[in-house]
């Protein structure tokens, strides 16, 4: 009896070993696939504050955490299942995919320096609380729209980065990646958006430097989104540039990919050390973001001109 006990225990102690290295293999996948999405999440956290633009304080919160639930359903009830069927099933679907959502990012970036250079979509500026709820149930709707594309992203990139893993291997790293993903955007998000509100309420308090950091948080805010935004240009074209040049060479056309690795390779051997992969590094990511830049460029005069010079066209007839 004793002898089975100690066997049974043996057992336990084995299957617990293996499910600690199973949980420390997924941990290592998920931050690497969460790593390799790092761009589309730096979009995603830059996109979302402006849902809530022009809302009450109070309203802020709330609203992002109606945006957050949306997000998580749509990681891991629409787009979990379909990409963990594709993986399965249809695996070479993968890379046309990527390169499908590729060109939306390099499309979006690409527009967004459009209309920053023409002056283009500028919103008419209104109080949101004077819209009322419906108006405030459109952006959270147009929010978790958005989302989805951005979350599809993530997921089919986090995704591309264990295709090699066993099938609840992926399972687990794709949940472990949107829990994640959606905890980590939506909080800095939060912290963000109301880190405005925080620097009005030290600037009342009677301490002197407190209310020098309360003054700098309002003044730092604004530029901060500026920044913010001018980032998440440069991470969808450089990201979507990237995802282009990998995956059309996982598609079966390799010259881009093999140019881009051999330029890669030559600022590397420029300098030896760890300025030598900074170098490389900087190439890659330039050659990339040119890449989207060009691509994205191609998809606006498609999707804007193209059709404004036909309704123009046809106003004159």
């Amino acid at each position: 009896m004793a002898g089975g006990l100690v066997a049974l225990l043996d057992d336990v102690a084995v299957l617990a070993k293996a499910a600690a290295a199973s949980i420390d293999d997924i941990g290592a996948a998920a931050g690497k696939a969460s790593i390799k999405a790092a761009g589309v999440v730096v979009d995603d956290t830059a996109v979302t504050p402006r849902y809530v633009h022009g809302f009450s304080p109070e309203r802020e919160l709330p609203i992002i955490r109606k945006i957050a639930i949306g997000s998580i359903r749509n990681k891991l009830l629409i787009i979990l299942p379909v990409a963990m069927l594709l993986s399965q099933f249809l695996p070479q679907a993968l890379p046309y995919l990527l390169i499908a959502g590729g060109l939306f990012l390099c499309y979006e970036g690409a527009e967004k320096v459009y209309e920053a250079l023409t002056g283009g979509h500028h919103e008419e500026e209104a109080t949101a609380a004077q819209k009322g709820p419906e108006f405030e149930k459109a952006m959270v709707g147009g929010a978790i729209r958005t989302d989805l594309i951005l979350s599809a992203e993530i997921m089919v990139i986090s995704l591309s980065s264990v295709e090699d893993e066993p099938f609840f291997t992926r399972l687990a790293v794709l949940v472990v990646v949107a829990i994640l993903i959606t905890i980590l955007v939506y909080g800095v998000v939060a912290l963000i958006v109301k880190m405005d509100d925080v620097g009005l309420s030290l600037a009342q308090r009677k301490s002197s430097f407190v209310r020098r950091v309360g003054r700098g948080l309002v003044t730092t805010m604004p530029r901060l989104m500026t920044v913010l935004t001018v980032v998440g240009i440069a991470a969808m074209l450089w990201v979507g540039g990237h995802i282009l040049i990998v995956n059309v060479g996982e598609a079966g056309f390799h010259w881009p990919a093999d140019r881009l690795h051999d330029l890669e390779h030559w600022f590397g051997e420029l300098v030896h050390g760890g300025v030598g992969g900074v170098l490389s590094w900087t190439a890659g990511t330039v050659v990339s973001a040119l890449v989207g830049l060009l691509v994205g460029a191609i998809v606006v005069l498609i999707m804007h001109l193209i059709p404004r010079r036909k309704k123009n066209a046809a106003a004159h007839h």
